[in-house]
């Protein structure tokens, strides 16, 4: 099968095509033939060696739509359209960038809509991460205010419309006012231009505060976010945009003395025990892009043959969306 290959650390360009064998099922996994996938910064982080030097030949590659091929956990159907994230893709395994996959089987779902495989490509990450935050981690409900900081990435877009869906009212912030006009295709209800005051800038807007907020930016300007939250109110951190949320000399009285909760949400709970993949939203979310109650993520569409190309642009922090690339 073709598979790109990333075989050490750099630009674009060191991401090859290369023939390669398939994968083989074990017991509880699920083979599938990749239509499309959809990309992530974790995939440009590891090329880059951001996350450590590439010291063997690797597949990259979170998340895929496509269709079974082989089962041997007997959950699926041959020929079912399914999505695969997480479960060691792309980092223990085999990734998605790729003709086939092998995936546990937990982190295999189907999809019983009619939706294409080029825009299911851009569901299964950014919308299950933001299913994880939203639904599981800060539980909001319709009529709340809930702050998306950075949110032209793909995570705060997936957000911003989730939310929306739900009936929340949506504040969103971009570090560059050029993106504004995504924020508003978006739906956010407001939209501020983030120059280091976002607390500042939101209690113009309700000066009690948000009730909760979601953090994709990082760094230590968290604490900027935890002073937009009203009491008794709740921040989950999902991003590194500016970095780490690493925090020098965290004062808890001082900084989250209005009760504030702050935690770290993780994508990779997506498949596992505690939140299995037939209990999210997503089924429900491809059904609403299909039919136009939620706006598509898709900024962007390339082929296998493209990638380099694909990742130039995601290394540009211009797609304002999710990249997805067709098989």
């Amino acid at each position: 099968m073709k598979a790109i290959i990333l075989e050490k650390n750099g630009e674009p360009e060191v991401l090859t095509i290369r023939e390669i064998a398939e994968p083989q099922t074990t017991e509880g996994t699920v083979k599938i033939k990749i239509k499309a996938f959809g990309l992530n910064k974790m995939e440009s982080y590891k090329r880059q060696g951001t996350m450590g030097p590439v010291t063997t030949p690797i597949v990259l590659g979170i998340e895929a739509a496509g269709e079974v091929v082989e089962d041997k956990s007997g959950k699926f159907n041959i020929g079912q359209k399914v999505i695969t994230l997480m479960g060691g893709l792309g980092m223990t395994r085999q990734g998605s960038y790729a003709e086939y996959v092998v995936s546990p089987a937990d982190n295999v779902l189907a999809i019983n809509s009619n939706i294409s495989y080029e825009e299911l490509a851009a569901i299964p990450e950014s919308f299950g991460t933001a299913a994880v935050v939203l639904d599981k981690v800060l539980k909001v409900a319709a009529g709340e205010t809930l702050l998306v900081k950075g949110g032209t990435s793909a995570a705060g877009a997936a957000a911003i419309l989730y939310a929306k869906y739900k009936g929340v009212k949506v504040i969103a912030t971009t570090r560059d006012a050029n993106k504004s006009f995504r924020l508003k295709e978006l739906g956010a209800d407001y939209i501020i231009i983030d120059k280091g005051n976002v607390a500042e800038e939101v209690r113009k807007i309700v000066p009690e505060g948000v009730h909760k907020a979601l953090d994709i930016v990082g760094g230590e300007a968290i604490l900027d976010t935890v002073s937009a939250v009203r009491a008794f109110g709740e921040v989950t951190v999902i991003g590194l945009l500016s970095g780490a949320p690493v925090i020098s000399n965290l004062n808890l009285m001082s900084q989250l003395g209005q009760s504030v909760k702050l935690s770290f949400s993780l994508s990779g709970l997506l498949g596992s025990k505690v939140y299995p993949l037939t209990e999210t939203p997503l089924n429900l979310i491809a059904e609403n892009i299909l039919s136009g109650k939620i706006a598509s993520l898709r900024s962007a569409t390339f082929t296998f043959d493209q990638i380099a190309e694909a990742h130039k642009l995601m290394d540009s922090n211009k797609a304002n969306g999710k990249i997805v690339i067709t098989v």
